[in-house]
């Protein structure tokens, strides 16, 4: 009994609704339900045979109870040895069967909820992978990893474990106080009229209970936060680069007193209020024994029985568990609601960048670009880019400089599709890229970036990622080309190499070399490279050119350069400043017009030409 009025007070859910709760509580509508419900329909016959476990399973577990009545009056006291195992043996036959069709009913209610899950998780990674890269750019990425496990592992149960529970607590209630009226209806009022007085010291001492809870999660939540940043692998190094070792020790040690004062402190009260309620638990039957005892002893009822009363306390104690839960029924209800809406909400955010229903794969053998009069905005009124317009030839590189800020990276974002433009059209031979099959556009363009990112995996896996059909040779061939083969055979374990979390077991240079031989292999029309060469030693920018001079043969590219080689390598150069194209032309040409491109060769390219030819 005592577990049963404990629920919601300890580690299990609430048995009331906060403020905040109440005030964001969502409205329940037909369309709601049937959209939850639509989980459950793949697995409704799975789903009506744990129905009908429960309420075989509530009948059956009146019989424990009843037969030790038969005990007491037919076996005790007539004496009949033959008859007490024969009772025994139907109780412990009826217990068992009660607990078998009790797991089977759990196993499969456990296998509908996983089910469920699996169908909610499966549904959301697809939906999101869809997303367009604006969601990800302003989305919190604890918010998505809560969505995609806490919340929908939370809504799995529900549908499960709350309708389940509450149809088996209606089921045992239902079928308990039948047979305690059936038995005798003065003594079953007597021991129901007790049961209030034990649900409401446990709800207002639940408030309390949770209060602290609260309070100590609260703590908690900075202690996780003090150990993620202070023991990341960056956190770490800036701890001991600043030899802040002590402060963040004494810190901790703060924040883990508070959680262990507010942890004790919620746990004493637990105490007495089980001792409380406990004591509570006991008036009913003590009133059975005391009401049935003066019946009896009085002669008042000569039909009660000893066995009577005793089946009637141990029916009574069935109560205390389904009451107490179904009370909070209106509760699990409605936290199970707002996780529901919480998931839906993400379900129903818009798919803004997707393939029209007739997209086209067209012949990208000739493969010039052409920006006609482009005009973008992110969130901001003021457009990042304005009037935006260039064509690259076929085969040609056109190197794009600027100041930070100017919308160099969203020139490109644009080709890729990871925004749509607000205005003007950008087409790659002749094709509007709007009209193209989304992932034929993007399978032909290539992306080097200047962060080259790299899975938690081998050097292998995250080269297959371009091309997971790709033979050994292909690889070998492409890691020749980034000049990043040799490294990697020099390696015990070559290309099974495991390159670590972000790649940081590797340096720059050789993330860089392998993020080229991923494009390499990829084998793309088109090209885009945000130049990666700018925060490297002039040895690994040498190697890295090298291989980007091979990659880039024959194709048409566009690079946001850092580096003067690489601008007086390019066929064209775009001067963009405030999301307009300033200045076109060549290297020569736009020094002697003494504007933007000038004040970047003086400022940038030549400082750093100057330090290389000094190193």
């Amino acid at each position: 009994m005592a577990l049963g009025m404990g629920r919601g007070m300890g580690g299990g859910p609430r048995s009331y609704l906060t403020e905040e709760e109440k005030q964001n509580r969502p409205k329940l509508s037909r369309q709601l339900l049937v959209r939850i419900l639509a989980y459950l329909k793949p697995y409704r016959l799975q789903f009506v045979f744990v129905l009908i476990a429960i309420l075989i399973s509530a009948v059956i577990g009146l019989f424990p109870s009843l037969i030790t009545g038969r005990i007491v009056d037919e076996a005790l006291v007539g004496k009949d040895m033959k008859l007490l195992v024969k009772l025994l043996l139907l109780a412990l036959l009826t217990l068992t069967g009660s607990q078998v069709i009790g797991v089977l009913q759990s196993y499969i209610n456990s296998w509908i909820s996983q089910r469920i899950i699996f169908d909610m998780q499966n549904q959301m990674y697809a939906h999101l992978q869809q997303m367009p890269h604006s969601f990800y750019t302003t989305e919190k990425q604890g918010d998505i990893l809560t969505r995609m496990e806490s919340d929908i592992s939370g809504v799995g149960s529900v549908i499960t474990n709350t309708l389940t529970t509450s149809v088996a607590n209606i089921a045992i209630m239902a079928a308990t106080l039948a047979a305690l009226f059936s038995l005798n209806w003065k003594m079953a009022l007597i021991g129901i009229a007790v049961i209030p007085m034990t649900l409401i010291p446990a709800r207002s001492v639940g408030r309390t209970r949770w209060k602290l809870l609260a309070e100590a999660q609260g703590e908690r939540d900075q202690m996780n936060q003090l150990i993620t940043e202070t023991l990341s692998v960056s956190g770490s190094l800036l701890m001991k680069l600043f030899t802040r070792e002590k402060s963040e020790y004494e810190r901790f040690v703060g924040v883990n007193e508070r959680v262990t004062k507010l942890t004790l402190k919620e746990q004493r009260s637990g105490k007495w209020f089980v001792m409380v309620v406990g004591t509570l638990a006991q008036i009913g039957p003590l009133l059975i024994y005391f009401t049935g005892g003066w019946l009896i002893i009085s002669k008042n009822d000569p039909l009660l029985t000893i066995g009577t009363i005793t089946a009637m306390i141990a029916l009574v104690n069935r109560l205390y568990g389904p009451v107490g839960s179904l009370l909070n029924l209106g509760v699990d209800f409605t936290r199970s609601l707002a996780l529901f809406t919480r998931i839906f909400d993400y379900y129903d955010k818009e798919v803004t960048i997707k393939s029209k229903p007739d997209a086209v794969k067209p012949d990208l053998t000739r493969s010039d670009i052409r920006y006609q009069h482009v005009t973008f905005t992110y969130e901001q009124k003021e457009p990042i880019l304005k009037d935006i317009t260039f064509s690259v030839p076929s085969g040609s590189m056109f190197a794009i400089v600027g100041p930070s800020g100017a919308g160099k990276s969203t020139i490109v974002n644009l080709l890729l599709r990871l925004y749509d433009v607000d205005a003007g059209e950008i087409s790659i031979a002749g094709t509007d890229v709007r009209d193209f099959d989304l992932t034929y556009l993007r399978q032909n363009v290539g992306v080097v970036t200047q962060d080259a990112y790299l899975f938690n995996g081998t050097i292998r896996e995250n080269l297959l990622y371009a091309r997971p059909d790709a033979s050994r040779q292909e690889l070998e061939a492409a890691c020749k080309i980034a000049n990043i083969h040799d490294f990697i055979i020099a390696q015990e374990a070559g290309y099974d190499t495991l390159v670590g979390n972000r790649g940081l077991k590797l340096s720059g240079g050789e993330k860089q070399r392998i993020s080229i031989a991923r494009v390499a292999l990829k084998n793309p029309s088109i090209l885009v490279l945000d130049e990666a060469t700018s925060s490297l030693d002039s040895i690994s920018e040498n190697a890295i050119q090298n291989a980007l001079d091979v990659v880039m043969r024959g194709k048409t590219s566009i690079v946001i350069a850092h580096r003067l080689t690489t601008v007086l390598a390019a066929n064209w150069i775009l001067v963009v400043k405030d999301g307009v194209i300033c200045e076109q032309g060549k290297h020569d040409d736009l020094l002697t017009q003494n504007g933007v491109y000038r004040e970047l060769y003086e400022t940038q390219f030549k400082r750093v030409l100057e330090r290389e030819e000094n190193s």
